[in-house]
């Protein structure tokens, strides 16, 4: 009797023991090397890593997730808060009554290229994909943004309403791209995510009569002037676009006044454009797209002007917003993160910030492999997540409320892109294997979306001497603290964290590496 139920004992502890090696393992990173400096987490239709829901220890405890160039991937782990300072050379202190803006989310862009690669997956590994971005399970994507008809990363060129003539809009239809695919894939992304998806919708180019090229791409803008019918008409467009996505229970938070305006003032541009001068975009803006927008049934839709790179901050900011009449209808400065490295965030989101506080800034567009030097998919560069999170958190200390990605998906390639312009993509799918790649910039996000809630506010955070860390903190609405840490150098750096009323936090930044700590303060 005695045996029998220590063998029942033994049986149901290696059960146990069996679902708990199982648990564990679930959530652990299939990892793949492609030959670059990290790997890629490969995904199925039944099996996908993943940290699942987040939720802070007991005060006294703080959480870690650690991402790596050696292969962690939202490492979690534990420690104690300890009521003296560990003496580490290196301490940053939290400084919370130094308060700054408030996040809106972070997200990337349901392209039609994006669609159709997600699409190509069997029916479970589009619930994978979908899910890694948008469920609480996932990554906490909580912005989407929507191109208006076509752009690059599309298969063929077209406008909604491509009828010469058509002042009125009466042949504006949404293409199939937009029926069969975005916005099915829209809806389901919605239904997955625990509060609603902020979409954020852009234009590439007005239809190719209205534009004084006669043409969807290249040098060329809006015939007349604005209060003129092409102006008003193409502002109208966006109404009905709203209105259309409507019919299907989809709201947009905000819309831009079109994809890089600057784009469609250079000679011989290869894809689609409309260019604008910011006087041109203040004065549309001012008697055509406020207006009209004021008086649909979206009034409440916000209005971000630029949507191109922050070279151009602060005058553009100053032309548009320094107008009482435009100013009125806009809500923000959209930035795209490309030649951010040419002009520092000081002079141009730090400066726009101090001029125009009541304006927000909020990041549109950013990827990897644009660039002709370094160009096209990268599978496992950990030098490109770096380089998202270091944007990132220079954004975030510059006063930006949130950070779009481009594409959600794309092919091994990079495409598909009508024009052949292939970039990187968090996710890459390869469709002949039914297999999607979480790249290293897939946990570049995931250390901001999954953790910085909307309405998180910025907190001051200072260092005691040099250092290589770059580091941005925050107090979410729940009163816990996220601090989120890049260490780009080749070396592992120790340090201590102190938050006055919670005590010392002892941490190790590990060599290329990406770190989020998270803990209670009451």
């Amino acid at each position: 009797m005695a045996l029998s139920s220590l063998s029942s004992v033994l049986w149901a502890l290696l059960f146990v023991a069996a679902q708990v090696i199982l648990s564990a393992g679930y959530n652990k990173c299939v990892a793949r090397n492609f030959g670059y400096d990290s790997v890629v987490c490969e995904c199925n239709s039944t099996y996908c890593d993943s940290i699942g829901s987040v939720s802070l220890p007991p005060l006294g405890q703080f959480s870690s997730y650690l991402s790596n160039i050696a292969g962690s991937r939202l490492e979690a782990s534990q420690g104690e808060v300890r009521a003296n300072s560990t003496g580490e050379r290196l301490r940053l202190t939290i400084v919370p009554y130094q308060k700054y803006q408030k996040t809106r989310g972070f997200g990337g862009a349901m392209t039609d290229a994006a669609a159709i690669n997600i699409l190509s997956l069997s029916a479970g590994a589009q619930e994978q994909l979908l899910r890694q971005y948008f469920s609480s399970e996932g990554i906490g994507y909580s912005v989407v943004r929507v191109p208006m008809a076509s752009c690059d990363f599309s298969t063929r060129l077209y406008t909604y309403a491509d009828t010469p003539g058509d002042y009125d809009l009466h042949n504006f239809t949404l293409a199939p791209e937009d029926i069969n695919m975005k916005i099915p894939l829209l809806q389901r992304a919605q239904a997955l995510s625990p509060r609603p998806l902020s979409l954020l919708a852009s234009a590439w180019s007005a239809p190719a009569w209205m534009k004084t090229n006669g043409a969807l791409t290249g040098k060329g803008s809006l015939k007349g002037q604005p209060g003129g019918k092409e102006h008003k008409t193409w502002a109208q467009y966006y109404v009905r676009f709203l209105e259309e996505y409507a019919k299907y229970n989809l709201t947009f938070w905000a819309l831009t006044t079109g994809n890089e305006p600057s784009a469609g003032m250079m000679t011989n541009y290869s894809f689609q454009a409309l260019g604008f001068t910011p006087e041109e975009q203040r004065d549309w803006v001012s008697l055509d797209l406020g207006p009209a927008l004021h008086a649909s049934s979206y009034p409440h839709t916000h209005i971000l002007i630029l949507d191109d790179s922050r070279i151009l901050l602060p005058h553009w900011a100053k032309v548009v917003l320094s107008d009482i009449h435009a100013g009125r209808y806009i809500h923000g400065v959209a930035v795209h993160w490309y030649l951010d490295s040419v002009v520092p965030p000081d002079i141009s989101l730090g400066t726009t910030h101090d001029l125009y506080p009541e304006y927000y800034l909020f990041g549109t567009e950013a990827c990897a492999g644009w660039n002709p030097l370094n160009k096209g998919v990268m599978l496992g560069s950990w030098d490109r997540a770096e380089q998202y999170a270091h944007d990132i958190i220079e954004d975030l200390n510059h006063y930006v409320v949130g950070w779009t990605d481009w594409n959600l998906a794309l092919d091994p390639n990079g495409g598909p892109n009508w024009v052949k312009n292939l970039v990187d993509s968090p996710v890459i799918v390869d469709a002949t294997r039914d297999v999607f790649y979480k790249q290293p910039s897939f946990y570049s996000m995931a250390h901001f979306s999954k953790f910085l809630w909307e309405g998180s506010q910025r907190v001051g955070v200072s260092a005691s001497g040099e250092t290589h860390l770059e580091f941005s903190a925050f107090i979410r609405p729940d009163g816990s603290l996220v601090l989120i840490i890049l260490n780009r150098s080749s070396s592992d750096i120790l340090f201590e964290v102190w938050d006055p009323p919670v005590g010392y936090i002892p941490s190790t930044a590990p060599a290329h590496s990406l770190l989020t700590l998270a803990w209670k303060r009451q």
